[in-house]
């Protein structure tokens, strides 16, 4: 096979993995078999044996990632571009589509080398422990952008996914990985045997992806909502993000929030919640009861005697000295403070409760491991941010309103942390109330992927989801999964539901990311193979 065809190969992978990709639904199963064309043109060029096999490799494998994570994640481009100008971004963009691309790269490549020192099935073993363990990589580390985890692709048709309750998206991930090792390896069956035994391996296929769909498909008929219900108002302000903050009053800004609010919430109303940085104002969190939006807000919910305000707002901490990593240092008052993007609980007490945005979003809010690069402050000022950045808190916490309701606080780009949202589960939260401003990104599939992603922390945690996107998409999302009411784009709105409060803890919540962690041990036991193997033939 000639080296057009293979990345022609290549890239119908990269095509068929971006048709079956959030926002697209029905095409959700194409991610079952979309890595075949790939394994097709890497079994070619491994069987060229020459001595730039393992860079054709690499280039074959970077071509049907680099193609794919730009088509589906071109949005980021958007937000970056606007916030820092088009020339600054490229560095900031590296992460995102270059990084994620390399990764998964990286784990084929690891696979080709360990499949010349190992049989197939520890080749196809370490493949999926590589892989995986790169994705969990992706989710932890300073550098973190965990938005293109292959077990995310099927919040497309969250119908499949309902198992995510025991596995969190690495089992989505491990179930896409193994269909298409098994769809490829019954491919290459097919065309080398004859008679009946070609079929084995197809009907081997088959069992593995029928077996987890029915099991979903089961759950998703068969469950019932469970818990309390509890009256909720989302509201959808439609204020342009790029405006808010200098050009609009924030006196207007709350006077928008409290008439959608007004024009739903009633007198059993239980949680109102605003969306990210709702509150235009930078408050002094020590001083928050002084700042007349706030008395006039907590003035305001005397008429929702059992109404809880979720809302998002930037605060300020100020130290005497440097306690956090993040904090910065202000020549005027010789101090210094951390800057957080903060979701905020007001009620009807003296009681104020914050929660800090704690996953930043590398290279635009959060300088990547920022103690080993603090000499690069200058630098990285010029991109738009500080080697500090954002402050942030390092664990979950819950937000509980005066009648023991928790709520667990997800602002932004937190909602594609499974585990960290089931740790509030785990200490007590009863709902899921997302706050977000999607606006950075325009009307592109950006919106729509990251509430779909939703619809999979509903179901790992069963907790029903309330969402307050600035300029959309707000909606409620139930137990198993479902949008039962949603906004549109860029409209002015507000919406309100009975949702239900769970107390139930599902497996995955009390085991967190076991699959990931496991495979992530034994892709360094079997990464260490290659090594080993090489000194021993030397």
């Amino acid at each position: 096979m000639k080296s057009k065809q293979t990345y022609l190969l290549a890239l119908l992978s990269a095509l068929l993995l971006w048709l079956a990709w959030p926002p697209m639904h029905f095409t959700t199963p194409l991610l079952l078999i979309a890595l075949v064309p790939l394994f097709i043109a890497l079994e070619a060029v491994g069987n060229r044996v020459t001595p730039k096999t393992g860079r054709h490799i690499f280039l074959t494998a970077g071509l049907t990632f680099l193609v794919w994570n730009t088509a589906s994640i071109y949005w980021v481009y958007n937000a970056i571009s606007a916030y820092n100008g088009a020339l600054t971004a490229i560095p900031v963009l590296i992460i995102p589509y270059g990084l994620g691309a390399l990764l998964m790269t990286f784990a084929f490549w690891l696979y080709y080398r360990l499949s010349k020192y190992a049989n197939k099935r520890i080749a196809y073993l370490g493949l999926i422990s590589f892989y995986i363990a790169l994705e969990y990589l992706q989710q932890t580390w300073d550098l973190a952008f965990p938005w293109m985890t292959l077990g995310n692709g099927l919040a497309g048709m969250h119908q499949l996914a309902q198992w995510y309750d025991y596995t969190g998206v690495y089992g989505g991930s491990l179930w896409i990985l193994l269909s298409n090792i098994l769809a490829f390896e019954a491919y290459r069956k097919f065309k080398s045997q004859t008679g009946y035994l070609k079929f084995r391996p197809w009907a081997i296929w088959v069992l593995v992806v029928i077996i987890p769909i029915g099991i979903s498909l089961t759950k998703y008929f068969t469950s019932v909502q469970k818990g309390t219900p509890s009256n909720v108002v989302v509201v959808q302000p439609n204020i342009d993000p790029y405006l808010k903050l200098s050009d609009i009053p924030p006196a207007e800004q709350i006077k928008i929030l409290t008439h959608l609010t007004d024009s739903l919430a009633q007198p059993n109303t239980e949680y109102i919640i605003w969306p990210e940085t709702a509150i235009p104002i930078y408050a002094d969190e020590e001083r928050i009861r002084t700042y007349q939006e706030i008395i006039d807000l907590q003035n305001y919910l005397n008429k929702y005697k059992n109404g809880s305000l979720i809302t998002g707002i930037e605060t300020i901490k100020v130290y005497p000295d440097k306690r956090t990593v993040s904090a910065k240092f202000d020549d005027r008052s010789g101090q210094y403070y951390d800057n957080f993007n903060s979701a905020m609980q007001l009620e009807n007490s003296a009681n104020i409760q914050f929660y800090h945005k704690s996953k930043l979003v590398p290279g635009a809010e959060k300088m990547p491991f920022p103690k080993v690069f603090s000499f690069m402050d200058g630098v990285f000022s010029k991109l738009g941010g500080s080697v500090s950045g954002w402050g942030w808190q390092e664990k979950p916490s819950v937000l509980y309103a005066q009648s023991g309701i928790g709520a667990a606080p997800v602002v932004c780009y937190e909602s594609l942390w499974g585990d960290w949202i089931g740790q509030q589960v785990k200490d007590g939260a009863q709902f899921i109330a997302i706050i977000t401003n999607d606006g950075w990104w325009g009307n592109t599939s950006g919106k729509d992927q990251h509430e779909m992603y939703a619809k999979l922390r509903a179901i790992e945690t069963r907790r029903d989801v309330a969402r307050s996107a600035n300029t959309g998409i707000s909606c409620f999302i139930n137990q198993r999964g479902d949008v039962t009411q949603s906004t549109k784009w860029w409209t002015r709105t507000a919406l309100k539901a009975d949702i239900n409060l769970n107390d139930e803890i599902t497996f995955y919540v009390k085991s967190g990311d076991v699959i990931a962690k496991f495979l992530s041990v034994l892709a360094i036991i079997l990464a260490l193979i290659i090594p080993y193997k090489k000194w021993v033939r030397k």
